[in-house]
C-alpha cells in the first residue's frame, strides 16, 4: 500500500492509498466510501482486490480522516466538492495504470456520486454496495422513527452551534463539514434525492451516464430499503442497471447489514461475487 496526497479543487488535499497488484494491473478499481466512513475501513477489501490483479485506490473526502488538514469548522466543502475529490483520485489512478478499464465500487454515498463525475465516460462499471436514495421515507423502518428529528432539529442546531456537524460527539454518522451535511439534509428531504433537490443540471448528468451498474442490496440493511435502492439506481436512467438482493443466509452469515460487506469474513462469498461482477463488466464489453 502506498499513501499519496493528491490535489483537488479549491486547493484541497485528498489523502489516497494505492494498492498495487503483482505485475501489470488488469484494471483499476476506485473505492468510493460511505458518508463519515474513513478509508481505513476498506483496507482489507482493497488489499484482497489487489491480490486479484487490480490496481485499487481508496481515499478520504476532504475534511474526513487523513484528508482533514484543518479544524472542521474551517473546511469549505459540499457534496459537489467531494465529487471533485473522487475525480482527482480517479485521474491519479488512471495515470498510474494506463489504458486499462476503470471500475468503481461505491459504498452508500460512494454509489450516489458517480453520476456527477467528470470522468464518468471513462467508467466501465459500478458495483453499488448498500446504497440507495437517502430520502427519509425510503429509509429502513427503525431509522425512519427518528430521522425527522435528526434532520429538523439535531442537524441544524448542532451544526449552528459547532460550525460543523459533530457526529462523533452524538454517535451519529461522524464529523462532517457544514456544507456537506446541510446539502445532504436537503437531498434527504426530497423524494427524488439529489436529482430532485438539485434539479435539471444534476438530473441530466445522471441521465448521461452509460456505464453498467449492479446494485447489491442487503435484506437486513438497517438504513436502506429495497425501494430506496431502486430509486437511486433509476437515477442512472440510461445506464444498463439491475439490483441484486442478498440475504445473510445466502452467504452463511447471521448478519450483513449496511456495513458488514467489507468485513474479511466475506472474502470467499461477497468479495468473490464482486470480483466476478467486475470480470463480467469486462466480458460484456468485449462481447459487445
Amino acid at each position: 500500500m502506498q499513501p499519496c496526497d493528491l490535489n483537488s479543487t479549491g486547493g484541497a488535499v485528498v489523502a489516497a492509498r494505492f494498492y498495487a497488484p503483482t505485475g501489470a494491473p488488469k484494471a483499476v478499481v476506485v473505492i468510493g466510501g460511505a458518508m463519515g466512513v474513513r478509508q481505513d475501513y476498506y483496507a482489507p477489501f482493497a488489499q484482497w482486490l489487489a491480490s486479484q490483479g487490480y490496481l485499487v485506490a481508496s481515499f478520504d473526502y476532504r475534511g474526513v480522516g487523513d484528508s482533514r488538514r484543518a479544524p472542521l469548522r474551517r473546511v469549505d466543502a459540499d457534496l459537489f466538492s467531494w465529487t471533485d475529490d473522487f475525480d482527482s483520485v480517479i485521474a491519479a489512478a488512471l495515470q498510474r495504470a494506463g489504458e486499462v478499464p476503470l471500475y468503481l465500487v461505491g459504498h452508500s454515498l460512494g454509489a450516489q456520486l458517480p453520476g456527477l463525475l467528470q470522468h464518468r465516460d471513462r467508467v466501465a462499471g459500478l458495483v453499488s454496495v448498500a446504497a440507495g436514495s437517502g430520502y427519509w421515507r425510503d429509509n429502513a423502518p427503525q431509522l425512519k422513527r427518528m430521522v425527522l428529528y435528526f434532520w429538523h432539529v439535531l442537524v441544524p442546531v448542532a451544526t449552528w452551534l459547532f460550525g460543523y456537524f459533530p457526529g462523533r460527539r452524538i454517535g451519529k454518522v461522524g464529523d462532517l463539514p457544514r456544507g456537506v451535511v446541510l446539502q445532504w439534509r436537503r437531498w434527504c428531504l426530497n423524494p427524488r434525492y439529489h436529482v430532485g433537490a438539485e434539479g435539471a443540471p444534476v438530473r441530466e448528468r445522471f441521465e448521461a451516464a452509460r456505464f453498467p451498474l449492479v446494485a447489491l442490496s442487503m435484506t437486513d440493511d438497517e438504513l436502506m430499503t429495497e425501494r430506496g435502492t431502486h430509486v437511486l439506481v433509476d437515477c442512472y436512467a440510461n445506464a444498463p442497471r439491475r439490483v441484486e438482493r442478498i440475504a445473510p443466509a445466502d452467504v452463511a452469515a447471521k448478519r450483513i447489514g449496511h456495513f458488514g460487506f467489507f468485513r474479511d469474513q466475506f472474502q470467499s462469498s461477497l468479495w468473490a461475487r464482486t470480483a466476478a461482477l467486475l470480470q463480467g463488466f469486462q466480458l460484456s464489453k468485449e462481447t459487445t
